[in-house]
């Protein structure tokens, strides 16, 4: 056991300075796990704790600050995160039953409940929907109620860190006879090293079929080269949509090497664009240009954890959750250099400087930004007959700061921002279904609320 820390010593001073970012202000979790949901990954006793925040987690990104923090300041912070994280335990916020905006007041009803970190939530239509679970499941949801057996057979998927099951998507032409893909992204690994090293991740994306609850008729349609993987766990970014020409896009984060975003041969810290069957379309930017991944259609993104098409333009916008500040709103063009991490508005998490530039020739700049960060995640626009006010206005959800915004945008330009939903849970996807509803995938809790204009 720990010996107690020395008295007068400021824990929750020295958690505001080196852990809110990255653990949340309320330890509800952002860009690392929540401290406050009872599971500790590498081990919850006081031991294991200060281990981990003595040599950190070099795999998942979290630095080590035995340097930094003297002994009697480590086991302070251990005790102060174990009994906050008790506190919340016992005084646990509940999801609220409306909610009141500028424009409409809004009733909340619980739509799914009992998910495992469930990461992505996909319509068919009105009925059916898919959600992503991270630790690897594909649930159906029918009329508001969840499959209790996951698609059995989907890919194995390297569940560590942020990786794990990533995206799902309907084929924009499901329906049609012969048709019926469903594509998904997800964190593959290759085998491990003899030498007991760990097994190196990519995002990879196939299509197949689900018959009888089975996945089927699997196809492989982006594996990025092997020599490409890397043994890192954070910063995935994945999301797949489809264009009005039903052709794919998606994305993959840095995967924690920020330099690969602005190398054209590395698949990581860019947008992909593909045909559905997995090839390449002939006015892809960088299509037979030599030592460039041709599947490219913009770069130097960090983690791109939403994407999302205007309804009206086609256009494509993107979600990138930065650094330490430095969250972004991108509008994203083909061959577009969009800087990280040569240009940022952020800093590392343990406020180092990674680069004084926020502006250079060639490199685009973020449409909005948020300095402190949100912990950006998921996108979309909404186009619906139940908040009519609100057609066109894109809605992002946030995991540190728990909440969902509207932004008004006009052109190229953010116009006004709103929170209309804050505190209900670690906000990992935002959707707007077929039917007008509002859908808000949640971490913590594993639920999925629905939205509509109070009656």
């Amino acid at each position: 056991m720990i010996a107690s820390a020395a008295s007068g010593q400021n824990a929750a001073q020295l958690y505001r300075q080196h852990c809110a970012d990255c653990h949340g202000a309320r330890f509800q979790g952002g860009n690392a796990q929540s401290l406050v949901d009872g599971i500790w990954q590498f081990g919850g006793e006081e031991e294991a704790i200060a281990r981990n925040i003595r040599q950190g987690i070099d795999h998942l990104g979290m630095p080590d600050y035995g340097d930094e923090l003297a002994e009697d300041e480590i086991n302070a912070l251990v005790r102060f995160l174990l009994d906050s994280e008790k506190m919340a335990i016992e005084q646990r916020s509940r999801i609220p039953d409306t909610l009141k905006t500028l424009d409409y007041e809004i009733d909340v009803e619980l739509f799914v409940e009992g998910l495992e970190v469930p990461w992505n939530l996909a319509f068919l239509d009105e009925k059916t929907a898919l959600v992503t679970e991270l630790p690897g499941r594909l649930r159906i949801i029918e009329d508001g109620k969840p499959d209790p057996e996951p698609v059995r057979d989907t890919p194995e998927v390297v569940a560590e860190g942020q990786g794990g099951l990533l995206a799902a998507a309907f084929d924009p032409d499901y329906k049609e006879e012969g048709n019926q893909w469903i594509y998904l992204a997800y964190s593959h690994g290759l085998d491990p090293e003899p030498n007991g090293k760990r097994a190196a991740a990519m995002t990879r994306v196939v299509r197949g079929r689900i018959n009888g609850n089975r996945w089927v008729d699997e196809q492989v349609l982006f594996e990025a080269p092997h020599d490409t993987y890397r043994t890192t766990r954070q910063h995935y970014g994945t999301r797949l949509v489809f264009d009005r020409n039903k052709v794919l896009y998606f994305s993959i984060g840095d995967r924690g090497k920020g330099s690969d975003a602005q190398d054209r041969s590395k698949p990581n810290g860019k947008i992909h664009r593909i045909l559905r069957d997995g090839s390449i379309p002939k006015d892809n930017p960088y299509r037979l240009k030599k030592d460039v991944m041709d599947s490219i259609y913009a770069y130097g993104v960090r983690n791109p954890q939403g994407l999302a098409f205007h309804p009206e333009t086609d256009q494509l916008w993107e979600a990138e959750h930065g650094p330490k500040g430095g969250d972004e709103i991108n509008l994203i063009l083909p061959g577009r250099n969009y800087g990280w991490p040569v240009i940022t508005y952020g800093v590392n998490y343990n406020d180092t400087i990674i680069t004084d530039i926020v502006r250079k020739e060639g490199m685009e700049q973020p449409v909005w930004y948020w300095r402190p960060s949100t912990a950006l995640c998921a996108i979309d626009f909404y186009s619906g007959d139940l908040f009519p006010k609100w057609n066109n206005k894109l809605l992002a959800g946030a995991l540190k700061n728990e909440d969902v915004r509207l932004l008004d945008i006009e052109k190229d330009r953010v116009m006004h921002e709103e929170v209309i939903l804050t505190g209900a849970g670690r906000v990992r996807d935002v959707v707007c279904g077929p039917d007008g509803a509002i859908y808000v995938v949640l971490n913590k809790p594993g639920t999925i609320l629905r939205l509509t204009p109070k009656k």
